[in-house]
This record gives structure tokens, C-alpha cells and sequence, in this order.
């Protein structure tokens, strides 16, 4: 019987054993399965999804006790992006924060400076 796949399909090896194989050993394997998915486009949800990992991940970096302000300028250098959030709450003075899962911003003009009021979403807020 002849075999499938004459050489690894990662490193180019000659093959030995099981007639299906394609692969030297799982690390080849591996190895090409990740540059094959390196490959493709990212597709739009991965970027949707990456992005509000990464707001999240920068919005509880700077917001440890709960509260806080922060310049907008400071968090854009890491990389947020305001546009991607999973929703928002508005309070009673009018005020729309948005957040990301847990953590919420609020865009606000302070002596000239363009900062970000930073929240941590509490209870009383689901009703």
C-alpha cells in the first residue's frame, strides 16, 4: 500500500510508520497547525473579541480601588479603543457611562484635558 504523505508536512522529514501520517512527531504537528492559523485573516468577531479583552484588561488596571480618573491620552497609549464596549448605564444626573463587562467609562472634559471617569459596575446599577 502506498503512503498518503511521502514527507512532514513542517519540517520535511521522510515519514515512518502509519501510511496516513503527515506529521514526524506532535511538536511538527503543533508546530504547523500554528503557522497554517497564523496565516489566515483574523476574522471579525477574533477582533471584536480581542479588543474588549484589551479595554477590560486596561480599564482594571487603572481603576484597583473602584473609582478613579484617568487622562484619556494615558489609557490610548495602551491600546483602548472606546468604541468597543458591551453596554452601558446612564445615571440619575443624565450621565452615560459605558463599560466593558464590569468596568465602565465615562468621557469628561476636566481643566482643558480630555479624561475618562473609571467605574466598577455595582449592584444598585441593575435596576
Amino acid at each position: 500500500m502506498k503512503r498518503l504523505q511521502e514527507h512532514c508536512l513542517n519540517c520535511g522529514k521522510q515519514l515512518k510508520g502509519r501510511i496516513d501520517k503527515k506529521y514526524c512527531d506532535p511538536r511538527c504537528k503543533s508546530a504547523h497547525q500554528y503557522k497554517v492559523e497564523r496565516e489566515r485573516p483574523e476574522r471579525f468577531y477574533n477582533k471584536v473579541d480581542n479588543q474588549l479583552r484589551l479595554n477590560r484588561r486596561i480599564l482594571k488596571e487603572y481603576n484597583k480601588a473602584g473609582k478613579a480618573v484617568v487622562r484619556q491620552s494615558i489609557l490610548m497609549a495602551e491600546g483602548f479603543d472606546p468604541n468597543f464596549f458591551t453596554h452601558y448605564w446612564k445615571n440619575q444626573k443624565g450621565n452615560v457611562y459605558l463599560f466593558v463587562y464590569e468596568y465602565g467609562f465615562l468621557s469628561k472634559k476636566e481643566n482643558g484635558n480630555d479624561k475618562y471617569v473609571l467605574i466598577k459596575w455595582q449592584d444598585y446599577m441593575s435596576k
